[in-house]
C-alpha cells in the first residue's frame, strides 16, 4: 500500500492520516476535505475575550485513545481538567433548576440518601425506582432500547424526568429507539451480574469512596485554548491535504481506486479510507458493493445547533454553581441543554463574564433546528431568560448548525454494524470509519481513525 486516500477531514480523518504515517513514514498520503477547513464540528473560535466552542468542548478519558493521542503529539501540558469546586449539573423540572443528587449516573442512584431528598421525582416516582431493588434480571442480555429498559427496570417517571434528558444531552436520541447495548452497555451487564441497578449503583459507589474509582465529571478534558489545539497539531501531519475537494465517484478496478473529485480531477490509490458520514459514504460505493450502499444509507441521522451566549455576569441572576442544565423532552422548551462553559473550564470568559453554550434540535425536535437561525435563538434565549433569572441582552450570539450530524445508534445497531464490517472486507483496499459505527464522542472517532489505517497497512 504505498498511495492511501483519506475522505474527509474532520477528527477521524486526521486520525487516520496520522496514524498511516505512524506506521510507515513511506506510504503516500492524501486527505480530501470538501469544506473549507479541516476538524469537521471541532471549531474554536476567539471573541473579544471569550472562547467559544461550536462543536464538542471535551473529551473522556475514560477511552484512552484522545488522551493517548495528544500526549504522542506533544500536547499533554496544555490539557485542562473541569473547574473541581462545582461538579454538578441540574434537570429542569416545573420551570426550574433542580440539582442532580449526587451520586446519581445517568439511570440509577449510588447513594441513597441524595436520592431520597431529591425534588427531582415525586414519592410515587421514587417509589417506583426503588422497585428496582426487588425486580428479577430480565432472562436474556439482548440489546432493547433506553426506554424499554428504563421502564422496566425503573419506571415511566425515572424515563421522563432522568434518563430521557441525561441521554439526550450526550446522543440527541430518541429513547424509544435508542439501543442500550450500542451506547450505555454497562447498565445492561449491571442487571445480568447485581441483578438490581440500585445495588451495583450502590457497590460501584462504594469502591469510589475506596478510592478506586473518580468522580466522572473529572473524567472530562480539553486543551486551554480549545479542542482547536488538537485539530491544529494534527493538521500537520506528513500528508497531502486538499481543501475545498468533494469527491464525486469511486472506482475500484485491477490496479486499484480511481477518485474523482468535482473538478473532474482523478487521483490513484491503492486503498481508501472513507472517513465520512454513513450516508454520503453509500452514494460513493453504489457502483462498487450495492449491498454495503444499502446498510449504509439505512442509517438514521439527527441534526443539531450549539448557540453561544455571552452575557456580564450581573445580568445572570443563577449562582451557576454547576456545569450547566438538561431539560427533559416534557417540558416543552425550545432547548436540549446549556453548558455553562465559563464555570465548566477555566478561560472561556472575561472577567465578570459568562459563557453559555445551549443545545437545540434533536431527534425529538428536528422542528426547532428547522427554524431560522434567528427564530431559533429568540426561542432559546427566551427559555434561558427565564431559567436563569437573565435580566440582560446578550453581549454577542454565535450560532452554529450541523445537519445530520448525529448518527442514530438504534436498537439492533451492533448487528447491522457486524453486517457492514463484514461486506467491507469483502471489498479490498477500503476502510471506513467515524462516529456511524461504534461510538459517537471524539475519542471513539479518532479509535476509529486509527483502527481503519492500521486495517489498510497490515
Amino acid at each position: 500500500m504505498n498511495r492511501i486516500l483519506v475522505v474527509g477531514g474532520g477528527i477521524t480523518g486526521l486520525a487516520a492520516a496520522h496514524r498511516l504515517h505512524e506506521i510507515n513514514q513511506s506510504i503516500k498520503i492524501t486527505l480530501l476535505e470538501a469544506s473549507e477547513r479541516l476538524g469537521g464540528t471541532i471549531q474554536t473560535e476567539h471573541r473579544d475575550g471569550f472562547l467559544l466552542e461550536r462543536g464538542p468542548d471535551s473529551f473522556i478519558s475514560e477511552k484512552p485513545e484522545a488522551l493517548a493521542l495528544a500526549k504522542r503529539l506533544g500536547l499533554e501540558s496544555q490539557i485542562i481538567q473541569t473547574n473541581e469546586t462545582y461538579r454538578r449539573s441540574f434537570i429542569v423540572r416545573n420551570g426550574k433548576l433542580r440539582a442532580v443528587p449526587d451520586g446519581f449516573q445517568l439511570l440509577a442512584p449510588s447513594r441513597m440518601w441524595p436520592f431520597i431528598t431529591s425534588d427531582i421525582f415525586s414519592v410515587a416516582g421514587k417509589a417506583r425506582i426503588a422497585a428496582d431493588l426487588f425486580l428479577p434480571r430480565k432472562s436474556t442480555n439482548g440489546d432493547e432500547s433506553l426506554a424499554s429498559f428504563v421502564r422496566r427496570r425503573l419506571g415511566e417517571e425515572a424515563l421522563a424526568r432522568m434518563a430521557q434528558p441525561m441521554v439526550a444531552g450526550i446522543y440527541t436520541a430518541d429513547p424509544e429507539t435508542l439501543s442500550l447495548r450500542a451506547t450505555l452497555p454497562r447498565f445492561l451487564d449491571m442487571e445480568q451480574k447485581h441483578r438490581s441497578l440500585i445495588l451495583a449503583m450502590l457497590r460501584q459507589g462504594h469502591a469510589q469512596k475506596s478510592g478506586t474509582s473518580g468522580a466522572r465529571y473529572s473524567l472530562f478534558l480539553s486543551f486551554n485554548h480549545g479542542m482547536q489545539v488538537l485539530v491544529d497539531a494534527l493538521a500537520q501531519v506528513n500528508a497531502e491535504i486538499r481543501l475545498n475537494t468533494r469527491v464525486e465517484t469511486l472506482k475500484l478496478n485491477d490496479s486499484g481506486w480511481t477518485i474523482t473529485t468535482h473538478t473532474g480531477a482523478q487521483l490513484q490509490a491503492d486503498a481508501v479510507c472513507l472517513a465520512i458520514p454513513a450516508h454520503v459514504a453509500a452514494s460513493l460505493l453504489n457502483d462498487t458493493s450495492a449491498p454495503l450502499a444499502q446498510k449504509l444509507s439505512a442509517m438514521k441521522y439527527a441534526s443539531t445547533a450549539t448557540i453561544n451566549f455571552g452575557y456580564r455576569r450581573s445580568a445572570i441572576a443563577h449562582p451557576l454553581n454547576g456545569f450547566g442544565f438538561v431539560v427533559p423532552f416534557i417540558e416543552k422548551r425550545s432547548l436540549i441543554a446549556c453548558t455553562f462553559s465559563s464555570v465548566k473550564f477555566s478561560n472561556r470568559a472575561p472577567d465578570e463574564h459568562v459563557l453559555l453554550r445551549a443545545f437545540a434540535g434533536g431527534a425529538l425536535q428536528p422542528e426547532v433546528f428547522a427554524l431560522a437561525e434567528e427564530t431559533m435563538t429568540t426561542r432559546v434565549e427566551a427559555d434561558l431568560r427565564e431559567l436563569l433569572g437573565i435580566s440582560e441582552e446578550p453581549l454577542f450570539v454565535e450560532v452554529a448548525k450541523w445537519e445530520k450530524s448525529m448518527p442514530q445508534y438504534e436498537v439492533g445497531h451492533l448487528d447491522r454494524i457486524n453486517e457492514i464490517e463484514k461486506l467491507v472486507a469483502e471489498v479490498p483496499g477500503l476502510a471506513l470509519a467515524g462516529n456511524s459505527y461504534r461510538g459517537a464522542g471524539i475519542p471513539d472517532c479518532i479509535r476509529s481513525g486509527e483502527s481503519a489505517a492500521e486495517l489498510l497497512v497490515k
